[in-house]
Formats: C-alpha cells, sequence, structure tokens
C-alpha cells in the first residue's frame, strides 16, 4: 500500500451521520410453538458520529456485531431501538418510499464480491441497476454513466458486457463499487471490502477507494478485522466488543495511547514490519461471552487482566476522556 495522504484539515468538522444508542437484537425462539425465549444483542447501545469528508473506521473480533452496525444504520436490518440521523432526516422515522429516496445518497459496499453480484447480470446491467431504480437518466444517458464508472474504478469499457464469473476477485470488488457510485452518494458503508481478496489484491482496492474518496468528496464508515488496514485508510477508529463500542479515537492516538485494555490486546498483536523489534503480547484468557447472555457490568471483563469489583456490577459509561478520546471502562474513572 502507498504512503497515506495527508488530508485536508479541518477545523470544525460538519457531521453527516449521528448514530445515538442504537440496539440490533435478534430474537431467539424455541419450543413447539417457537416462542421467544430470549435475545441476541448483535448490537447494544452503540453510539457514534461521522463526520463529512472522512472515513470512521470500525474494528473488532469475529461477531462483535461491527457488520450488523452497518447494516442497520441503512435499514438493511431494522434497529430494534435507537435513532440514526443522516444530515437533518432521522432514517429510522423514514417509510419505506422515503428510504428508498434516501438510499441515493447511502450506498454499501459489501464482503464478499463472489455473492454480492448477480450471476445471471452482465457487469454493465449491474451498474446501470442503480440508475433505473431511482429513474435517473434514459437508456442512452444511463449506458453512457457505466462505461464512465467502469473507467474510474479501473476498468475498460468493454467489461459491460462480460458475466460476474469472468472476473477475478479484486475486479469484481471494482464492480460493486462502482455499483456503489453509480447514483452519486454522500455516504458508503464498506463492509470488509478486501477480507475477501488477496493481500496484493487489497493494497488496489485500498487506493481506489482514497482516490474515489478525494475525487467525488466521500465519506465512510470502514468496517474490517484487520488492524493495519484500518490504519491505513481511518481518519478515527472505533473499537467493538460483543455489540459494545468500548473505545473511540483519532487514529493515530488510538494506536499509539490505546486506554481500553480490550485495544491494548488487539494492538499487541499486530505484525511489527522490524523482525528486531520487541513488543509485549497481551494474552486473553478465557472464551468471548455469548451475545445471547452477555455478562453483567463491563462485557470485557471475563476476560480483562485489570477486572475490579465494580466491572462485574456496573456497565461503564462511554465518555469523553479529552480531545475525542471515548472509553468504556471503570480504570479512567481512578
Amino acid at each position: 500500500m502507498r504512503k497515506r495522504r495527508r488530508k485536508r484539515i479541518v477545523t470544525q468538522p460538519e457531521t453527516l451521520l449521528q448514530v445515538r444508542n442504537l440496539k440490533k437484537y435478534f430474537p431467539i425462539r424455541g419450543g413447539i410453538f417457537g416462542k421467544k425465549v430470549g435475545d441476541i444483542k448483535a448490537v447494544d447501545n452503540v453510539s457514534f458520529t461521522v463526520n463529512k469528508g472522512e472515513t470512521l473506521g470500525i474494528v473488532g473480533e469475529s461477531g462483535c456485531g461491527k457488520s450488523t452496525t452497518g447494516r442497520s444504520i441503512l435499514r438493511l436490518e431494522e434497529p430494534t431501538a435507537g435513532e440514526v440521523e443522516f444530515e437533518d432526516s432521522l432514517l429510522n422515522e423514514l417509510n419505506g418510499e422515503e428510504m428508498r429516496r434516501m438510499r441515493r445518497k447511502l450506498q454499501m459496499v459489501f464482503q464478499d464480491p463472489f455473492a454480492s453480484l448477480n450471476p445471471r447480470k452482465t457487469a454493465g446491467a449491474i451498474i446501470e441497476e442503480p440508475l433505473t431504480v431511482h429513474g435517473i437518466g434514459e437508456a442512452r444517458e444511463r449506458k453512457e454513466k457505466v462505461k464512465e464508472l467502469l473507467q474510474v474504478v479501473g476498468l475498460d469499457a468493454y467489461h459491460a458486457e462480460r458475466y460476474p464469473h469472468q472476473f477475478s476477485g479484486g475486479q469484481r470488488q471494482r464492480i460493486g463499487i462502482a455499483r456503489a457510485l453509480a447514483v452519486r452518494p454522500k455516504l458508503v458503508v464498506a463492509d470488509e471490502p478486501v477480507s475477501a481478496l488477496d493481500v496484493s489484491v487489497q493494497s488496489q482496492v485500498l487506493n481506489l477507494l482514497e482516490d474515489l474518496q478525494e475525487k467525488f468528496g466521500l465519506t465512510y464508515l470502514f468496517i474490517a478485522h484487520d488492524l493495519s488496514v484500518v490504519r491505513h485508510i481511518s481518519d478515527r477508529v472505533g473499537v467493538m466488543y460483543l455489540g459494545r463500542m468500548v473505545e473511540l479515537a483519532e487514529r493515530d492516538t488510538l494506536y499509539d495511547n490505546p486506554l481500553h485494555p480490550y485495544t491494548q490486546a488487539l494492538l499487541s498483536a499486530v505484525p511489527v514490519p522490524n523482525p528486531d523489534a520487541e513488543r509485549e503480547r497481551i494474552i486473553l484468557t478465557g472464551d468471548v461471552p455469548s451475545p445471547s447472555d452477555p455478562p453483567a457490568g463491563c462485557a470485557f471483563h471475563t476476560r480483562c487482566p485489570y477486572v475490579m469489583d465494580i466491572c462485574r456490577e456496573k456497565r461503564p459509561e462511554f465518555q469523553d476522556q479529552g480531545d475525542g478520546h471515548f472509553v468504556a471502562c471503570h480504570l479512567m474513572d481512578e
């Protein structure tokens, strides 16, 4: 990956997206009559903001709820509770037609480029579909727009006649990006867009995303589990654990001075390019609790090396420790 560009410094950033107390619970049903017997708390009271033109990265272990958070924001999964405010609109209060129109401004790049494209449609038809759905342009104009988008993402115009199985994984993901850009959105939720790709291709797609952000003024919510990838592309980084946000800070602040024990453990596992460099590896003991039965108090206390009595009893508040560095940990109260 090339060196990350220095982005324009904004003294008073404009908030584009506000997520307040977002929850997404999936019901657990059992018994003969399929009655509800519990909930899987995939996203549990998550709050954060995304500023216009920035990239907010969300990281965490598999199953922590980061992808469900992204999908709930776009209402691909209907939130159980909470508010999502985009510009001046509360997305959770929009009806079906209003939300359909709003999707021109909100798009998603999916994780699996093999499953997210319709195998029965050509690349051109896949990219053109959002334009058709939203009634943008005449048929001839849409065809020209498709050719333009293919070139923008690094493909050729003749690729419009090919089917998904005729492309490599990286090319398929470029088609998915072109589809997301077709309606000129303001916010793009990128759900692990490079995790299914070869390492050599990952850097190409990341560089493409950065180029497109600069060219079209995009705002990204970038979801990933690879901390190195997130550091390369993000301006701020949020860390999730068991459906909850435990830390959120500027990229360099979080990587250089992590405050939450879970973040410290995650960063200690990141490989260091220098073979002579020494780093203390933090090994977490115990299993990740089930989201269907999260522990009382702090969700991380069952694995935390610094656990205190209050951690088992009271859930820590997500508080600003200064300069926009938010942490949910009782260690910060001392």
